[in-house]
């Protein structure tokens, strides 16, 4: 067999990323979105990509993705491969580590050829080294879904204090079910994913007024919703009600609040998440009128000393 060849691109020859054949069954090419590099108007770093190749054929191809002003990417939104082997490879000695997000239409399970192409990346990026996280519903609400009705129990108002948002996002994730921020609790604490989802709000070039505390006409805090636009899209980006004040639905009357003020706004279209184990937001974000338009699976690198050393490991690629 051909040597294997695994290589960062450059704006020089970032063209060998579409090299690889691929039948758009699943990732960013089942829906449409095209890797195009930075020079070109797009948003990929050449340097962020990778391209496996045995002799001059490429085999495998990854590309991570980070916002304008991250110094390291903070997801692998590509990875495909004609060689498991490589695409393998490619991810131990790759030294970009971030979790992979992989795309998937709804109902993929019972399209063979769909669960084939998703099974092909889940088995390679499992004996990369990862492991599976959350599955997610990822939705897309439209001006066609219409702004769901505000029941008109809470009053919401802007917080400026930072301190103050942090504080009350601590307190929220005791209890919560999101995967990501009981990562984190596990890892560092609630006060740790307090921070993560404060840093997220900070990163998004959306204005700091937007973010929303919510109350009871009785003057009790109820929560936090806070409307976003990250760096493509307008974004539901938290929803979050204190552990005492849940069992009442208030869930679903911080989504409405966000999504009128996101409409407000002008958005288009809003994109959105919960994840599967979440039912409670899953019905909130039906009764709001946002309809799935995607699964996501999410992958994770192990924190510790089972970990792969990509620098070690990396030794005998180009």
């Amino acid at each position: 067999m051909t040597d294997l060849v695994i290589r960062q691109l450059s704006e020089h020859d970032a063209h060998l990323f579409h090299a690889l054949p691929d039948a758009g069954l699943v990732g960013h090419a089942r829906f449409d979105r095209k890797y195009v590099t930075v020079a070109d108007g797009g948003t990929y770093r050449p340097e962020w990509t990778r391209v496996a190749l045995r002799g001059e054929t490429v085999v495998a191809r990854a590309a991570w993705w980070g916002g304008p002003d991250d110094t390291e990417p903070v997801a692998l939104d590509w990875f495909d491969f004609t060689d498991h082997a490589a695409a393998v490879e490619l991810l131990r000695t790759a030294p970009l580590r971030a979790d992979y997000v992989l795309l998937l239409p709804p109902g993929w399970e019972q399209d063979p050829a769909v669960a084939q192409a998703a099974r092909s990346r889940t088995d390679a990026v499992l004996a990369a080294g990862m492991t599976r996280l959350v599955d997610r519903f990822h939705y897309v609400w439209t001006p066609e879904c219409g702004v769901p009705e505000q029941p008109g129990r809470l009053t919401f108002r802007p917080e400026p204090d930072d301190a103050a948002i942090l504080s009350l996002l601590s307190r929220i994730q005791h209890g919560t079910l999101d995967a990501h921020a009981r990562r984190t609790i596990e890892t560092t604490g609630h006060e740790a994913a307090a921070q993560e989802d404060l840093d997220f709000f900070q990163w998004c070039p959306s204005p700091r007024e937007w973010w929303r505390t919510a109350w009871t006409a009785e003057g009790e805090l109820v929560g936090l919703h806070v409307p976003a636009r990250n760096h493509t899209a307008p974004v539901v980006g938290f929803i979050g009600v204190l552990p005492e004040q849940r069992g009442h639905g208030y869930a679903y009357d911080l989504l409405a609040d966000c999504t009128r003020m996101l409409a407000a706004e002008g958005a288009e279209r809003i994109v959105a998440d919960t994840d599967f184990g979440n039912q409670p937001m899953a019905a909130n974000f039906a009764k709001a009128g946002y309809p799935v338009t995607q699964e996501r699976s999410y992958f994770q690198w192990p924190k510790g000393p089972e970990a792969p050393d990509a620098a070690e490991s990396a030794g005998g690629a180009a």
